[in-house]
């Protein structure tokens, strides 16, 4: 049946706007997130790429949230969340692991700025959306794809501690994300991981392995309750030593060996 679908758009002057409500609860974060400062350009583009999404999600899934309102909420303040924490750590260039429909990686390219960011999503129907999505909103400059998994990238001498940030949204444990993230930061990068305040036992289960793998003490950074966001934090790692080669492992091991 896929074979008599309309071609999803992939320019967004025909897209339907954002409505009103939507825009204004994106104003009102950007305000609690003191990033009103936005480049026109910036803002633009993180308008246009949920734009994008909305109207693909109708055809191919893939986002849950599809109420406008709810969308910035949960995907664009949620993203951005993260922006103070790049900057404190002058990243201007990262990795964003299982980008899905680009949150939060196309979002914090606009507001860091940053110059380089890749983009790494390994299911094939979302890293199509996401090609489209970073030459429809103009960030070809600075936003490149991967579509395959995290762990050839870690084993990539091109990308293997070369990176000063990985961030990573509804990824997976913070155990994996670790064993994922650390092996591409490089000396004194960090790894941010989005979670929600009742990960004592994550964290607990999670300290060997970011010993192992060359990661800190984990930081847990609240996100402003004015966000509405349900408790969510960000746990930041910083790479304080090498990450042994062994690692990433292939999926199949660390689920039966997790560190």
């Amino acid at each position: 049946m896929d074979r008599h679908r309309e071609p999803l758009p992939s320019r967004v002057e025909d897209l339907p706007g954002l409505p009103e409500p939507a825009l204004a609860a994106l104003e009102d974060g950007l305000g609690t997130l003191a990033l009103e400062d936005l480049a026109p350009s910036d803002h633009r583009a993180i308008v246009d790429h949920l734009r994008l999404l909305l109207v693909w999600t109708g055809a191919i899934n893939l986002t849950a949230i599809r109420d406008p309102v709810a969308a910035v909420r949960g995907h664009i303040l949620d993203s951005l969340a993260a922006v103070t924490i790049l900057r404190e750590h002058a990243v201007d260039a990262f990795i964003d692991l299982g980008s899905g429909g680009g949150y939060p990686g196309v979002p914090l390219a606009a507001a860091v700025p940053a110059r380089r960011a890749l983009l790494v999503e390994s299911v094939a129907k979302k890293a199509r959306f996401l090609e489209t999505a970073v030459a429809a909103i103009g960030m070809s400059d600075r936003l490149e794809t991967f579509a395959g998994r995290a762990e050839a990238l870690g084993r990539d001498p091109r990308h293997r501690e070369r990176w000063p940030a990985v961030v990573a949204r509804a990824v997976g444990s913070l155990g994996e994300v670790a064993e994922l993230g650390l092996p591409l930061l490089a000396p004194d990068g960090v790894l941010v991981a989005w979670k929600t305040a009742d990960l004592d036992a994550e964290l607990a289960a999670a300290r060997g392995a970011l010993g192992t793998l060359g990661g800190g003490r984990p930081e847990i950074r609240p996100v402003d309750p004015r966000l509405g966001l349900g408790g969510h934090v960000l746990v930041v790692v910083a790479k304080t030593g090498p990450t042994p080669k062994a690692y990433p492992r292939d999926p199949a091991l660390r689920g039966r060996r997790p560190l």
